[in-house]
């Protein structure tokens, strides 16, 4: 999986049904324009596609086609497409990592004037700064997703504010022959990165330079590199650590016998634990990711996905217009509660009405995003200043050179590492040499 976070599941879907009474299925539009709308596998998109057809009024009729569930072969498809003028893809899914990518390759259109404004309208500025390419906005954001920190509050009264307390009193715990552990990705793919590039960002950091052609690795970005070696070196974490995935590391905190007390990871493991671990998830809390200095805020990389125009499209202003339908706030609560995608929108998390506002709101049966989400307060902290990761038209090579230089985490040496890293970081956005 290329993007971390893209979007888990929040919720049990409760009967993927529920509202498909309202959402009539088009057959085809009376202008005869159908719009090719290329994205990720989701649960209850095709009711929200249902829906926007209705809205649509003949218009046009949107077709939803499914990409493969790994990231890598979605963009590989599409790519493939693209780079033949393939004119029957109209709106594309893109990872939030792959807008610099697209955009440079001139493969989607540029949002302007009142498509612009109502894409841009209440969203984070996190999620919305993945959707820009020097200035200029080339998706709209759909979902988000950042990353929490999960513990047991049988095993920790106070929840860490540092890696340096969480660290601490994991060895307390261990010491006293508790549940110690903290789990996190650490394997060889994206999921480490997005680790790497948080902790980078929250001690103001950066691994490239902002405008993503050369290499930064300054001083916070050794300091990462420390933080990470501290904590695979600090005897607190699972001995998996070097090929753990989201996964992994959910479903250690969920077994019977766990030794976990600490958990990264996002917010689909608030639902996940309900139903693998009903005794636990009683205990199951969340506050914000740990910083690394104190009193220094902690900057979290969103995941998530973004809606773009193809360049190709043969209709260009109808895609504009179906993905302000399929981006829209009522679409992103629908998915929100249903599916567990975060909302890009800021004003969805405060909407009191539950996925089918025209039935009475049941918290099984047709939940709000307060019962959906009971950490989003956390979630809005969260992305009210968070951080993108590297943003270059190079990031697919960026991710793979990170990845393999820091694996596996415990052998990090800060000094050389961050030496090897600018040189072959350098030479990935230079298209130099060969990858790891």
């Amino acid at each position: 999986m290329r993007s971390a976070g893209r979007g888990r599941r929040l919720v049990a879907v409760m009967g993927t049904a529920l509202l498909s009474g309202s959402l009539v299925t088009a057959c085809g539009s009376s202008s005869g324009i159908t719009l090719n709308v290329y994205t990720a596998p989701e649960q209850v998109f095709d009711k929200v596609v249902d829906k926007c057809n209705q809205q649509a009024n003949g218009r046009y009729t949107i077709v939803y086609n499914k990409l493969p569930r790994d990231a890598d072969s979605q963009r590989e498809q599409m790519v493939r497409r693209l780079a033949a003028d393939d004119s029957e893809m109209d709106i594309l899914g893109l990872d939030v990592v792959w807008t610099a990518e697209f955009a440079e390759a001139g493969w989607v259109l540029e949002w302007t004037g009142q498509d612009k404004a109502e894409a841009e309208k209440d969203v984070f500025p996190g999620p919305l700064k993945t959707a820009t390419w020097n200035g200029k906005l080339y998706g709209a954001t759909k979902q988000t997703n950042v990353q929490l920190l999960w513990y047991d509050d049988r095993l920790v009264s106070t929840p860490p504010k540092t890696f340096d307390e969480m660290i601490s009193q994991a060895q307390q715990l261990k010491s006293q022959g508790k549940p110690y552990q903290i789990l996190m990705t650490g394997a060889k793919y994206e999921g480490y990165v997005v680790q790497y590039n948080t902790i980078v960002s929250s001690t103001g950091g950066h691994i490239l330079s902002d405008d993503g052609k050369s290499v930064a690795m300054d001083a916070g970005a050794i300091k990462g590199l420390e933080t990470i070696k501290k904590l695979a070196t600090s005897g607190v974490t699972n001995p998996s650590l070097s090929t753990a995935k989201e996964q992994n590391i959910q479903n250690g905190f969920e077994a019977p016998n766990s030794q976990a007390a600490f958990l990264l990871n996002w917010p689909y493991a608030y639902s996940s634990i309900q139903a693998a671990n009903p005794d636990r998830a009683a205990h199951f809390k969340w506050t914000s990711y740990p910083g690394i200095d104190p009193g220094t805020p902690t900057k979290v990389t969103v995941g998530g996905l973004n809606l773009a125009v193809s360049s190709y499209s043969k209709h260009p202003a109808e895609s504009f217009d179906a993905i302000k339908c399929l981006r829209s706030a009522d679409s992103q609560r629908y998915q929100a509660i249903l599916e567990g995608l975060p909302p890009s929108i800021s004003t969805v998390y405060d909407d009191p009405r539950p996925a089918d506002p025209s039935k009475p709101a049941d918290d099984k049966n047709n939940p709000t995003m307060d019962t959906a989400y009971p950490m989003k307060d956390a979630i809005i902290d969260a992305l009210q200043d968070s951080t993108s990761r590297p943003l270059t038209p190079a990031y697919q090579n960026v991710s793979t050179v990170i990845s393999t230089v820091l694996s596996p985490p415990a052998s990090i040496d800060p000094q050389n590492t961050a030496a090897r890293l600018r040189r072959e970081l350098q030479d990935a956005l230079d298209s130099k040499g060969v990858l790891p």
